[in-house]
């Protein structure tokens, strides 16, 4: 009974193996699921006549699949196992004596003898040994050290910020995500504990959006610590014990419309002019998502009523069409001098008639309008007047600014107008500054130079990270203020910050045509020699769990319309690698001012782009949320677009892994000495499994001067340290929720040095939803 189950299960498995392999071959793909197809189909046929020959030809099959995979993947243990796992599994079963007796013979003697096994037992012995051999290689592994010699003695880290505090989102106006701290070191970071742990209130609601997301990085300043919350809580804490000092809720309410709902941090200001100690001599500035900015007592979490009006910014003045749940901002507005300077992030992907991407300086403090940047009308700078209104839908800046006041300029990275994926009717000014970075005097807001990072974009590629500030020594000890500025596709822009010319060389590349016959694709890309970007995708980097869902992504690979980097979207559907999930998103990349060098985590996912035609995107469903994934709708576009990750049947990537990293390059050289697989499947499987497969992430990194890099990001829950030499990791602690967010590091009143990690999930990457603050330090 059991030989003729077998039978009928290989008849299958083959059949479903040659149905898909046989489609394949029409796609000018692999032979390979064909002839497995057909192999499979031979041996149950043979199983079902009781043919010895079967375990044969089974062996032939084992050993064929086994050459064809190395010959495709090599020794990489995470593409061998999918394609010979399940052959592996049935050839095991095959050995069994529920199969070999039936097929074996009868003596003259009247003794049953089971069928041989000896070539099936050496081709399973030698699939084995290379399987476990090829855990031990990782070809996808790049190892090495960063230069340890410190090349600037005190290099200017921007603004007057104590090294045992935290004062903007990336400790200073430069952005450098550094804390000149060394308590913590390379030979006693494995010793940290968590010293408190304080939890918010504010967690995940049944009606929120998909991605309400922590991604938050506290500020510290005294003995507290500031941040906001999802839902736009303003918190403050004691610094050394968790303790809450006060909180404060604007009510911001709920709103479908909105496609993210989160809150990256608060900006803090010192009034130089006010009384220390008197009402508002300190302020915290909430950005909310309903579109304000409130200015509060950092001592009590007052409103400070003499901002605005009654202490109340409306960021959607001036705006032609206001759609509610459209605009928000979500990052911490710059504060520079007297002003405060705030972008807002537009919806992606709604409509046509959405609000302006405005960059605009307000008074800090009575909020009065100062100056107005339209990035669709860049020479109109002074105040906006009454009954004038800016232009609609322009290049939103979502993400965090950078300020070198001594250059009196302000750093603006850039995003797109709506649609993403359309490039018809866009503006000169529009085609200008489109994914760029752009400098802006912080007096006037007049604009001091460009440099655009994709051309025409059709790919949701804004620039997402605050750029970086750092001065770097050249070989003849001239020293020039740079800027690293990390995009999605996965270049990192080292640019003099004077001009914007780079420092490492950014030449053209040839791309992609085959853009719709309404819109146009451009012949060259911008490219850094200091680039992530990933190599173009093939069939055989397609995956699956098992041999029959890799096989299917195969398929699909096939299908869609893929010519490699800036493939343009397409009625068919496109694939977008790296996708717009980002190779460097809004965590930017961190940066050692002293040896001039940076810690990131590229991350590699692809996405589908589909466009629809308008007559086909039916009416919106009640109930429907906010989302950048699925179907958006481009409002008053000709096309609407499908996106989403590019997974397979089982909602796994289609494309292999490792979909993770962390790295390590020399500014100075524009050399990557390091890349390492980082974070594990521990919490994207049912069984808790530590694979490290090198998993994707959305967070930003932290150096220390003791030499530690501190990450969370991955979606394993999990905060980890590493060496920021050779990218080895040396400690982690598990987290109660995702840690999708970037740590940050201070000194408390008696000198102990502590790291904070906000721990609240990602909705749009789905890991673990809460509401944790916790602290680490050194035992005493």
């Amino acid at each position: 009974m059991a030989i003729k189950i077998t039978a009928v299960l290989f008849f299958l498995i083959g059949l479903a193996l040659a149905a898909g392999g046989g489609q394949l071959v029409l796609l000018d793909g692999s032979a390979y699921y064909l002839v497995c197809g057909l192999g499979f189909i031979l041996t149950a046929i043979l199983l079902f006549l009781r043919k010895a020959i079967a375990l044969r030809l089974y062996a032939v099959l084992v050993i064929a699949s086994l050459a064809w995979a190395i010959w495709e993947v090599g020794f990489d243990w995470w593409q061998l196992g999918p394609r010979g796992g399940v052959i592996i599994v049935l050839g095991l079963w095959l050995l069994t004596p529920w199969i070999r007796k039936p097929l074996g013979f009868v003596s003259p003697t009247g003794m049953r003898y089971e069928a041989s096994a000896a070539p099936l037992v050496l081709a399973l012995v030698i699939s084995i040994a290379v399987a476990i051999l090829s855990m031990f290689f990782d070809p996808y592994d790049q190892s090495g050290d960063l230069p340890t010699q410190s090349v600037a003695a005190a290099p200017p880290m921007g603004g007057n910020v104590p090294a045992g505090e935290w004062h903007q989102y990336g400790r200073t106006p430069y952005g450098q995500r550094y804390s000149p701290l060394d308590q913590i070191k390379v030979d006693n970071v494995a010793n940290l504990k968590e010293v408190w742990r304080y939890q918010t209130g504010d967690v995940k609601r049944p009606d929120d959006v998909g991605e309400t997301t922590y991604q938050v990085t506290p500020l510290k300043v005294g003995n507290s610590l500031y941040l906001c919350t999802p839902h736009n809580l303003a918190i403050a804490l004691d610094a050394t014990t968790g303790k809450e000092k006060w909180k404060y809720d604007p009510n911001s309410g709920m709103n479908p419309d909105r496609q993210h709902q989160t809150c990256r941090g608060v900006s803090y200001y010192r009034d130089q002019a006010a009384a220390p100690g008197s009402a508002c001599a300190e302020r915290v500035y909430l950005p909310t998502s309903d579109a304000r900015l409130i200015a509060l007592d950092a001592a009590n979490g007052q409103v400070c009523s003499s901002f605005a009006d009654k202490g109340t910014l409306q960021l959607t003045a001036g705006m032609k069409y206001n759609p509610a749940g459209y605009y928000y901002s979500t990052s911490p507005p710059a504060i520079v001098g007297n002003k405060i300077i705030i972008g807002g992030a537009v919806n992606d992907n709604y409509s046509t008639e959405s609000q302006s991407g405005v960059i605009r300086a307000f008074d800090v403090n009575s909020g009065q309008l100062l100056w107005n940047w339209d990035s669709g009308n860049p020479s109109q700078i002074q105040p906006l007047q009454p009954g004038q209104t800016y232009t609609t839908n322009s290049p939103n800046s979502w993400s965090v600014f950078s300020v070198d006041e001594d250059l009196g300029l302000v750093y603006i990275p850039l995003g797109n107008q709506v649609p993403d994926q359309l490039g018809m009717g866009r503006s000169d000014s529009v085609e200008k500054y489109s994914s760029s970075i752009v400098a802006l005097d912080i007096n006037t807001g007049a604009d001091k130079w460009v440099r655009q990072t994709v051309h025409h974009d059709l790919w949701d590629m804004d620039v997402p990270a605050q750029p970086v500030l750092i001065n770097i020594s050249k070989p003849d000890n001239s020293v020039v203020p740079a800027l690293v500025g990390p995009t999605k596709q996965g270049d990192i822009y080292v640019l003099d910050r004077r001009t914007g010319e780079p420092i490492i060389p950014v030449t053209e590349e040839p791309a992609p045509g085959g853009a719709i016959p309404e819109d146009r694709t451009t012949p060259t890309q911008p490219t850094s020699a200091l680039t992530f970007k990933p190599k173009p995708l093939e069939e055989r980097d397609m995956w699956g769990v098992t041999m029959f869902d890799q096989m299917v992504c195969r398929i699909w690979y096939h299908h869609y319309a893929y010519s490699g980097r800036y493939t343009p979207p397409s009625l068919k559907g496109s694939i977008i690698y790296p996708g717009n999930f980002g190779t460097f998103n809004w965590g930017s990349v961190a940066v050692d001012p002293e040896r001039q060098v940076m810690f990131g985590m590229p991350t590699y996912l692809a996405f589908t782009s589909k466009l629809v035609p308008r007559a086909d995107i039916p009416p919106k469903g009640q109930g429907e949320k906010g989302s950048e994934q699925g179907l958006n709708r481009n409002e008053g576009a000709p096309y609407g677009v499908i996106m989403g990750p590019f997974l397979g049947p089982l909602q796994v990537p289609c494309q292999a892994p490792p979909w993770g990293y962390v790295a390590g390059a020399d500014l100075r050289t524009g050399k990557i000495a390091y890349k390492h697989r980082n974070g594990t499947v521990y919490d994207m499987t049912p069984l808790p499994l530590p694979f490290k497969v090198g998993v994707p992430g959305i967070g930003g990194p932290m150096i220390t001067k003791g030499g530690i890099a501190f990450l969370g990001a991955a979606v394993d829950d999990y905060l980890r340290a590493y060496d920021l030499t050779s990218g080895k990791q040396l400690w982690e602690a598990r987290l109660p929720a995702g840690g999708q967010a970037t740590p940050m590091s201070y000194a408390v009143e008696d000198g102990r040095q502590f790291v904070v990690m906000v721990a609240g999930g990602h909705g749009s990457v789905g890991t673990k939803p809460g509401d944790y603050v916790i602290a680490y330090a050194l035992p005493r």
